[in-house]
């Protein structure tokens, strides 16, 4: 639950009108901050915030964090990037734009007006790993050249950037290794793989899974990952992660599949088809890490999870 702060800060969200994005806007202002959401809504969306717009602490900004931005803030959270597959490929180039030239403007405003600063990371950092579960110390397995780069190399070059903006500026910094996170304000259009099967089970279509279905993810919810967000950003400036974020509850995409089915009590059929290209056999977190410094682990099991994320996508689908 929510706790309002004794001290209140002005912290900038980038990508705040995003899936993660809004709900930690809204989480800042139930804590009582000042909030300035910047997104450019390529994929970010006015809906998912529209219910912040009228009150007095929250402002929202359209504006692409690959052009500088000047203002005056305490903290940022830099979350700004598309995350889905569908979405960072659609322009690869301005995705890797988003993450390396975004992170140079962003970082240079934490340091022009001394704002600690969060960088929203990916489990992509670590590819297709040969290590599992993944720790923050494995350094990964990410092909350079492939469909998948212009997000996973962005990435990775965005926390070279962070970690040496700290080393030569002492700026105070925070990554964020996040992993699979779903729930209401999904983009139900967004390739990922629990707003794919809701929506597919929901509309009676078939479910598409990729290769057999034995492949696995760890499937976060979102109230839990925005907590090691806040957990994260009130650690001391000596604790600056990477820090893995995510659920290690691992699960296959033939299971996620049926589970979805059981709970929408569709009929639609299970259809299996070609593995993608560069696609993760696995993927896991070692969230000890997480643990020993934030005290922190998920607490909504799946099943719990989905079937908000379901309710929220009847919701959506069955139209005003």
């Amino acid at each position: 639950m929510a706790t309002r702060v004794s001290c209140a800060k002005r912290i900038l969200v980038t990508g705040g009108a995003g899936f993660l994005g809004s709900h930690l806007c809204e989480r800042l202002l139930a804590d009582g901050h000042e909030v300035l959401c910047v997104d450019n809504c390529f994929t970010g969306r006015r809906h998912n915030i529209s219910h912040l717009l009228g009150q007095p602490l929250f402002e929202f900004l359209r504006h692409d964090i690959t052009f500088p931005l000047y203002i005056e803030v305490d903290e940022i959270y830099n979350l700004a990037c598309p995350a889905s597959p569908i979405h960072y490929q659609f322009d690869p180039v301005q995705t890797t734009k988003t993450s390396v030239h975004g992170a140079i403007n962003m970082l240079g405003l934490a340091k022009r007006v001394r704002a600690k600063i969060m960088q929203a990371s990916t489990s992509e950092v670590y590819g297709d790993p040969e290590v599992h579960p993944q720790p923050e110390s494995y350094w990964g397995r990410v092909n350079p050249i492939g469909p998948r780069a212009c997000y996973d190399e962005g990435k990775r070059c965005a926390e070279t950037l962070f970690f040496d903006y700290h080393r030569q500026h002492n700026l105070r910094i925070k990554v964020a290794r996040i992993f699979n996170t779903y729930g209401p304000r999904m983009h139900p259009n967004d390739g990922r793989v629990v707003s794919n099967f809701i929506v597919q089970a929901l509309r009676g279509e078939d479910l598409t899974v990729y290769g057999d279905g034995s492949q696995t993810r760890s499937f976060c919810y979102v109230d839990d990952m925005i907590d090691g967000f806040l957990r994260l950003m009130a650690t001391p400036d000596d604790v600056t992660g990477p820090v893995n974020l995510g659920n290690p509850t691992e699960c296959s995409m033939l299971e996620l599949a049926e589970m979805i089915l059981r709970l929408t009590g569709s009929r639609s059929r299970i259809v299996h088809r070609p593995l993608p290209e560069n696609d993760p056999r696995q993927r896991r977190p070692d969230i000890s890490l997480a643990g020993q410094v934030l005290d922190w682990r998920p607490t909504v099991c799946l099943e719990d999870g989905l079937k908000r994320t379901i309710a929220y996508f009847r919701d959506l689908l069955a139209g005003p």
